[in-house]
């Protein structure tokens, strides 16, 4: 992820380019760090994603739905209270630094005009939003407050000054020439990649690698050229934003020679960072959302592998339940032999062979007989549990496999699937139900799949979760409409809302069906498709559990990249 100057220079042309005018419609803090401002312009209204999360900070136009609280932040109520009806002026990048001011015009209680500056810095875990007046340059509020004792440059505190983060002394790359570029490095130095980063403001490893890329480790003159080459580029806002799908995902707003991988092009930055981010800030917010619950599914699936190991011992003991009724019966014949008090006893095996001694060890606190009778308790307990234990091994690996299936649900869960998982785990007695007292009951909502488009338009539906799987393939889907799932895999039910489907989409669809399942980094993944009217749920099933028949199969494999453009509503 390299979010530096260049790119925070992109986002900044791109939406100048289309706030300037525009007027602000609503504010919300859909979480703590987050915030979604819908701005309408010409006669189209557009939502801006800003964002000082430590490690996805950032801000561009999202198509992503957020879920908000019930009640509004004190930042957010501060924000509407001086940004609501206001209209932009401007979006400016503060040099070549990662610190975006947008610039707000409105209106003061009185009826003048005022004038507000929301500024963004995106300085990973410093990250931060603040609110200034501009006339008396002073902080009216922030996302994230911090003290002097924090901070010892600044503090970010309402009514503190505001104070730029503080310079490193860098230089502004877009604002030299070549030649300065080269007088600033020492090409007997070594390290230039180095060297470039530490000099010049906004530019990242991944750009100083880029630059020497291009320059091909040759003499100045080449890396002039490969400077003035990027620097032409950024100055113009000639941008190519795209993500290139490799070991390791990255995006950028220009073009890189020196990475290889699959290459995917975005019209705009925003397409390119909402698409790139939107899942992985997703995820995070999931992961804070479902954190007790990853807990205590994982506390349960280590309890029941503890109780299969505890199993698996007793079965192997009742292997050998023979041994015990043997020894019972060697101990009644050799009963003359023993003592009260005795802690074993020598006696001949007639079942052996070679009619050999054999040592039956003994509780030295009963007496002969009751050792006898403890032998044969022992034989019978052995032979009856060996049934009773198979069954609560079956239950024990259905029940693992049942809580790994959960925890996959939250791995690629969205923030409204999260309370759905939880209340499936209060039906089934994993969880207790919280008791609403003197409250009004919780409206009862409908499970709601997650909705992709095929290539051709045909709907496609997608259950994240057991209650959705049901709802989907019980209650939404048409007895003819097709239904896929992965062959002996867990993973979610997919439905095409059509008939007869064409090739292309059975196969997009078969591909959702392997990405939202346990085999979603696999190749070649085997994925079954029937009719709804051949999907059963068996009488007593754990949710979401079906079986079917008259299925044919397929082979797919899954591609995050095609995720995005399935999400899109056709035109």
């Amino acid at each position: 992820m390299v979010f530096d100057g260049i790119v925070t220079r992109a986002v900044a042309h791109e939406l100048d380019s289309n706030l300037s005018s525009g007027r602000v419609l609503k504010i919300y803090q859909p979480t703590d760090t987050e915030l979604l401002f819908t701005i309408r312009q010409y006669g189209e209204n557009k939502q801006l994603l800003i964002s000082s999360h430590s490690t996805y900070a950032r801000l561009h136009f999202t198509n992503d739905k957020y879920e908000n609280p019930a009640e509004p932040t004190m930042f957010c109520m501060m924000l509407r209270k001086y940004l609501s009806g206001s209209f932009i002026e401007s979006v400016k990048q503060l040099e070549n630094e990662r610190i975006i001011h947008i610039h707000f015009q409105t209106k003061n209680e009185i009826g003048d005009v005022s004038l507000k500056t929301l500024i963004i810095e995106l300085m990973g875990k410093h990250s931060n939003i603040l609110l200034v007046d501009e006339e008396r340059q002073v902080i009216l509020d922030s996302i994230k407050h911090v003290s002097h004792a924090q901070n010892r440059h600044r503090s970010i505190l309402p009514g503190s000054s505001y104070i730029s983060p503080p310079s490193q002394g860098k230089t502004n790359p877009m604002t030299i020439d070549g030649e300065t570029f080269i007088k600033k490095l020492d090409f007997n130095g070594g390290k230039l990649d180095q060297q470039i980063v530490r000099t010049f403001m906004g530019i990242s490893p991944l750009l100083s690698r880029e630059i020497i890329h291009l320059a091909g480790l040759s003499n100045s003159a080449a890396y002039r050229k490969a400077f003035e080459k990027i620097q032409s580029m950024a100055l113009h806002n000639k941008y190519e934003p795209h993500i290139i799908h490799a070991e390791k995902s990255l995006f950028y707003v220009l073009p890189l020679e020196s990475l290889s991988g699959k290459k995917q092009s975005f019209h705009t930055i925003s397409d390119m960072l909402d698409t790139f981010y939107s899942g992985k800030a997703e995820r995070d917010r999931v992961k804070q959302k479902a954190g007790d619950l990853l807990r205590f599914l994982t506390n349960e699936v280590k309890k029941n592998q503890r109780k299969l190991t505890k199993l698996d011992q007793t079965l192997e003991e009742a292997k050998h339940a023979d041994k015990y009724q043997r020894d019972g019966e060697l101990l009644t014949a050799h009963m003359h032999l023993v003592k009260q008090g005795d802690k074993q006893v020598e006696v001949v095996d007639y079942y052996g062979p070679d009619q050999s001694t054999r040592t039956i060890k003994l509780n030295e606190n009963k007496s002969p007989s009751e050792n006898a009778q403890a032998l044969f308790k022992k034989y019978h307990k052995l032979k009856k549990s060996k049934q009773m234990v198979e069954e609560e091994k079956k239950k024990a690996i259905d029940e693992i496999n049942y809580l790994e299936e959960i925890i996959d649900q939250i791995e690629s869960a969205r923030e409204q699937d999260i309370e759905e998982i939880r209340e499936e785990l209060q039906e089934q007695g994993y969880l207790k139900k919280k008791v609403n007292k003197g409250k009004q009951k919780k409206k009862i909502t409908k499970p709601e799949p997650e909705t992709f488009y095929a290539s051709d338009g045909t709907l496609i539906l997608v259950g994240k979760n057991n209650k959705q799987n049901e709802y989907l393939t019980n209650r939404i889907a048409r007895k003819d409409e097709i239904w896929l799932h992965t062959k002996d895999i867990p993973g979610s039910h997919v439905v095409i809302r059509s008939t007869d489907p064409s090739e292309e989409t059975l196969i997009e669809a078969a591909q959702l069906a392997a990405y939202f399942s346990k085999s979603k980094n696999s190749s070649s993944v085997p994925v079954d498709y029937t009719q709804i009217r051949h999907v059963k749920k068996p009488s007593g099933a754990k949710p979401g559990f079906v079986t079917y028949d008259s299925q044919k199969t397929v082979y797919v494999t899954p591609d995050e990249g095609n995720l995005s453009k399935l999400k899109r509503e056709p035109d």
